[in-house]
């Protein structure tokens, strides 16, 4: 008897709903480059979990392989102009030649340089999803799939028009939307104190600093209804119902996986639909390489500084490059550089050039004491995790604003690169080795990230399954979103009450002045 309601116990455990895990079928529109790693990282949990993975790609994708154990591709028509990553490497060139003028000036010149990049990236995506659509053979092998759901990165908006166009559930794993920081796109984001992604600013802001957030969020906002939104007119009227926009079509999805944690970042107002799985790729440390080992240990007490510039930009500019390695030679530690390029002149026996490491595993080595980064969120996210202190160099993007928000925290120090000497390296490297608070800062961070109760990537995979057990998740949604921005801020009503107000002030002062005029009457009369 009592075997029995044992067994029927653990049946019951198998069979709760919020446990099972029915086997679907999921559409995956990824973004290339380092959004695709963060991405990778979901499916293979998705997959262990019994769900088939369908992952669209471009034929000339750099991240996205075509086979997988893990997922089945199909590669979209491709376009002759798409980005290469040497489109980046310009890009840099030109930022670092406006960072060399004043606050203001560059703020501007950034900005419209975004400006000239999206008018060409939304040029190149609205004519690939053209050709999406005009090809009947794979819209046609879309709908008969019949796919559950769609999970995609609105960092490209190709997905959101996907699962539109099949009606389908949709879930964002996202951090940055085609319109900037997501958070400004889904939740009430005060200037006040909510900083713009581009204006490199904190959570506590001078009258200045407000002024230059503002004009930023002007700008972006600009941007978006100026030059964005009209790219994907001609296609939103061709293949969507009339009215259709593409800000209101993103604000339809179901759920939206950031990819933040506010430890990290400034707190801000948020929504019920929201799930924040910041730094869910972060792993502890797994062993490194024979080789790699080998020169980690050989670091003795001095431990090793690790540096990286991320996925997409292949090498600074030659003088900064030397600069670096010159001051990496006269470090007592030993140095492993991810580094693509021309070997420099000035690199010491020290230094340890590589063109690929485990990154999360070097920064969970004990030999770790410092990493040199460009500031991309996935990096910050694992020294984090692992506590190592950072020595910025942002780039671009919203690179600056990740370095800002650990180095406000005292946990990071940042460097200009435009002007950066062999001896201000040095110098801000040694300071972040050698004075504790870096790491004692950088280790409080990483308790406070790893203090949950439950991990971020099985919080992601929860509220995917969520969404294709419910077949969606409307009831999270605010109705907010679907109020126009004049009614959303209430213009509406203001606009009435200050009529009133005014009608209110105007009848009084009328009513006086008819009254003394008939006062002034009858004293004449008497008079």
């Amino acid at each position: 008897m009592v075997l029995t309601s044992v067994i029927v116990c653990l049946c019951g455990l198998f069979i709760l709903p919020g446990e099972c895990h029915p086997e679907s079928n999921i559409l995956v529109v990824p973004v290339d480059g380092s959004h695709w790693v963060n991405m990778a990282v979901i499916l293979k949990e998705l997959h262990s979990r019994g769900h088939n993975l369908t992952v669209i790609r471009s034929p000339k994708s750099y991240y996205i392989p075509e086979k997988s154990p893990i997922y089945t591709s199909i590669s979209m028509k491709s376009l002759e102009d798409e980005f290469d990553l040497s489109f980046y490497d310009r890009m840099l060139r030109c930022h670092l030649e406006y960072r060399r003028s004043n606050r203001l000036l560059r703020t501007i010149y950034i900005q419209a340089d975004m400006a000239r990049m999206m008018i060409n990236g939304h040029d190149v995506l609205t004519r690939a999803v053209k050709l999406m659509f005009e090809d009947q053979v794979f819209m046609s092998m879309m709908r008969n799939t019949k796919f559950d759901l769609v999970l995609t990165d609105p960092g490209l908006p190709t997905g959101v028009f996907l699962a539109h166009h099949l009606q389908l559930p949709m879930v964002f794993n996202v951090r940055w939307i085609n319109m900037g920081d997501s958070h400004f796109t889904f939740a009430p984001s005060p200037l006040s104190y909510v900083p713009v992604t581009g204006s490199e600013l904190g959570d506590k802001m001078d009258f200045f600093e407000r002024t230059l957030n503002m004009l930023v969020h002007i700008s972006q906002s600009l941007q978006y209804y100026f030059i964005m939104e009209p790219n994907y007119r001609e296609l939103l009227d061709r293949y969507f119902p009339p009215g259709t926009d593409l800000l209101s079509m993103e604000l339809t999805a179901d759920l939206w996986l950031v990819r933040a944690d506010f430890v990290f970042e400034f707190p801000r107002p948020t929504m019920p639909n929201v799930v924040y799985i910041g730094g869910f790729q972060c792993r502890p440390a797994k062993a490194l390489p024979e080789d790699l080992e080998a020169f980690m240990q050989s670091s003795g007490e001095h431990g090793v500084v690790i540096m990286s510039l991320g996925t997409l930009i292949a090498a600074l500019p030659k003088d900064v490059t030397e600069a670096i390695a010159a001051a990496f030679a006269e470090l007592p530690q030993k140095v492993v550089w991810r580094y693509i390029g021309e070997r420099p002149s000035t690199l010491g026996n020290n230094t340890l050039l590589v063109d690929w490491f485990p990154q999360n595993d070097l920064l969970g080595h004990p030999k770790t004491r410092a990493f040199v980064a460009h500031g991309g969120t996935n990096g910050m996210y694992e020294a984090i995790y692992h506590g190592v202190p950072v020595l910025g160099l942002p780039l671009l993007f919203d690179q600056f604003d990740n370095v800002l928000r650990l180095q406000v925290r005292g946990a990071a120090k940042t460097l200009e690169t435009t002007t950066l000497t062999s001896a201000e390296f040095k110098e801000a490297l040694q300071d972040v080795l050698e004075d504790p608070l870096y790491r004692e800062a950088m280790e409080r961070l990483s308790r406070l990230h790893r203090d949950r109760p439950i991990e971020p990537l099985d919080r992601a995979t929860f509220w995917i399954e969520y969404v294709l057990r419910n077949k969606g998740a409307a009831h999270l949604r605010s109705e907010g979103y679907r109020l126009p921005w004049y009614v959303y801020h209430s213009v509406d009503v203001a606009l009435l009450l200050l009529t009133v107000l005014f009608l209110s002030v105007w009848m009084f002062f009328t009513v006086c002045r008819l009254m003394l005029r008939m006062v002034c009457k009858r004293k004449t009369k008497v008079e």
